[in-house]
């Protein structure tokens, strides 16, 4: 009989513990803060290094010093390599053999006349080489070509239109070591010029050219 008492007592009050213990759940849900949208510092910090802006270089004669791949527009380089993989399959396929000092046997230059519109009119200093239409040693010149390695133009093919500058200058310069590289700086254009040694998409009316040091 007593153990029926303590066992009757013992049922009527595990619902109280189990109402209990659920609203007690229920407050402490309700109690518990809302997670804060609210970027923290480490967060926003973050967020304003992704999105700041690479500050560009500028000397202080103002001119914006830029590098080569800066003057070919976005997928240019797909487009290229389309290009050369499309010559080299045509040279492979071909079963012909070229003779030397054919046209088949001149260096070729690929590639395109698209630019980098936002360019157009800024001053710019670019290292490069140097290239002459007419060289002999300490020549004064007023007109070359600057391009991104030593030997384009001369001992390798061109390279592409849009890696090419046609640089003109008023005042007669000399270049005496054309395996030594310069900094140009001056205004580009995207003015169009032939020649027969190359083509190119971007025009630079010289300001001065300097050495360039390792």
């Amino acid at each position: 009989m007593k153990t029926s008492l303590i066992l009757a007592a013992s049922l009527a009050f595990l619902p109280l513990s189990a109402c209990g213990q659920e609203m007690s759940e229920t407050e402490t849900a309700e109690a518990a803060p809302a997670a804060s949208s609210t970027p923290q510092p480490q967060q926003q910090a973050q967020t304003q290094e992704n999105s700041s802006a690479i500050e560009a270089i500028i000397d202080k004669d103002g001119f914006e010093e830029i590098i080569w791949e800066d003057l070919m527009p976005e997928g240019e380089d797909e487009r290229l390599q389309e290009m050369y993989a499309m010559q080299m399959q045509q040279l492979y396929s071909s079963n012909s053999t070229i003779a030397e000092g054919s046209a088949a046997d001149k260096a070729v230059q690929i590639g395109t006349f698209n630019v980098v519109k936002e360019l157009d009119g800024v001053e710019i200093k670019l290292p490069g080489y140097t290239v002459p239409f007419d060289y002999s040693p300490n020549a004064e010149i007023t007109e070359f070509l600057l391009v991104p390695y030593f030997g384009a133009c001369l001992h390798a093919p061109p390279p592409p239109p849009n890696q090419t500058l046609y640089v003109k200058t008023e005042k007669p310069i000399r270049i005496t070591d054309l395996a030594q590289a310069v900094w140009v700086r001056g205004t580009l254009t995207t003015e169009r010029q032939n020649s027969e040694l190359a083509d190119t998409a971007y025009t630079l009316t010289l300001h001065d050219v300097t050495e360039y040091t390792y």
